[in-house]
């Protein structure tokens, strides 16, 4: 059975140039960053090359940049040692309704300290406008706002220039989460903090970053050793660094013809499905979003059904969000946007990544409209 991986925004596959940069501080160059003889000197070196590097590319040499296990562990450390920082003279937190699970129950962590959480909705096609984040702020002492760059589940791009101007008016610390943007768009001076995960951008699983802008105050998430400027104690993960530079590097470089060519697969696909799928349509903007997302509602299945009859033809997809993938209530995202349950549990996430073919793009379109069929014929609700 032929197998078609359709689910990059989960994962992505480890590039094998990406590995190849890795392989020494696996093996023979395998020193700890903190020692000081000239083994631990090589990894520190390349530590700090890393961090140059991924600093640049992020929100540029104006901040700190921070090695993290993953993007969730940005986005909570973010949250809560920004708010932890402002203890007693900011007490409210504002978040985009669709932010990722990380973001949000980082929030409701925060609660118990007297941390009241303000969320704001997106419109219909799942942007969160400027507007709406500027009657958030006002006349509330906000510690953190946080809007992502590109939803993790829809793909649809957000205004994150516009609104990093509302929350400077009003004197608010900007996070962005570019765990999905990262490497698939520009990211530049657009927040007062960044997240990103290297395995996104065919990069290794374990490994992520924090930018802040400098200046920022943040407090220590691991106490113990004087790594990250002694606020993330613990043993630098030295392959993974420079894997993590090494994949976002190269998903800079080449980022217009990856973009041009996934999309334009993904488009086929898309085409393809709608044409022989009755009332399935995109869920989102279609307009402004990442080039290799699709997120497809039909109405009248379950997405989960769906989800299973691809993956018995070797084809994998998903529902939603990976780190909310054992969650059996319909997607808070798509809720938030105004779909009706229903139609929101109907949606499929398909993402494609720069090794799909229009070959499988067809395939897959083919299998979409078959299973569908099969769906319907014996009534999947």
């Amino acid at each position: 059975m032929r197998n078609i991986y359709l689910d990059h925004a989960a994962t992505t596959p480890l590039d094998g140039k990406v590995l190849q940069a890795m392989m020494p501080y696996l093996t023979t160059a395998y020193g700890n960053a903190d020692s000081r003889y000239a083994l631990g000197r090589q990894a520190a070196a390349a530590v700090q090359s890393a961090r140059d590097c991924v600093r640049d590319l992020t929100g540029g040499s104006g901040g700190e940049l921070y090695f993290t296990s993953c993007g969730s562990e940005a986005n909570s450390w973010a949250l809560k040692g920004v708010c932890a920082a402002q203890y007693g003279k900011r007490n409210v937190i504002v978040l985009s309704a669709i932010e990722h699970p990380s973001l949000i129950r980082a929030a409701e962590d925060m609660a118990p300290f007297g941390y009241e959480t303000v969320l704001v909705y997106p419109d219909g096609l799942g942007i969160v406008q400027p507007h709406s984040v500027e009657k958030a702020l006002s006349g509330r002492a906000v510690a953190f706002v946080g809007v992502m760059r590109a939803n993790n589940e829809t793909g649809v791009v957000q205004p994150a220039e516009e609104i990093y101007k509302v929350c400077k008016a009003a004197g608010a610390f900007y996070f962005c989460d570019c765990v999905q943007a990262a490497g698939a768009m520009p990211l530049g001076q657009i927040a007062d903090g960044i997240s990103v995960s290297a395995h996104k951008f065919y990069g290794p699983k374990g490994v992520g970053a924090l930018w802040l802008k400098k200046g920022a105050h943040i407090c220590r998430l691991v106490s113990g050793g004087q790594q990250e400027s002694g606020l993330r104690g613990g043993t630098t993960f030295v392959a993974g660094v420079v894997g993590l530079a090494e994949a976002l590097s190269a998903a800079c470089r080449d980022m217009h013809d990856n973009n041009c060519r996934i999309a334009a697969v993904r488009d086929e696909f898309v085409a393809r499905v709608l044409g022989g799928v009755k009332g399935a349509f995109v869920a989102g903007d279609r307009a402004h979003r990442l080039a290799g997302n699709a997120n497809i509602a039909f109405p009248g299945c379950r997405g989960e059904q769906i989800m299973i009859g691809l993956d018995m033809r070797g084809i994998a997809v998903s529902t939603g969000s990976a780190c909310s993938s054992g969650a059996s209530k319909p997607s808070s995202v798509l809720l938030a946007m105004g779909y009706e349950e229903d139609v929101a549990a109907s949606c499929v996430r398909f993402t494609f990544g720069r090794e799909n073919t229009s070959e499988e793009a067809a395939v897959a379109a083919d299998a979409v409209i078959a299973v569908v069929k099969e769906l319907k014929e014996r009534g999947s609700l």
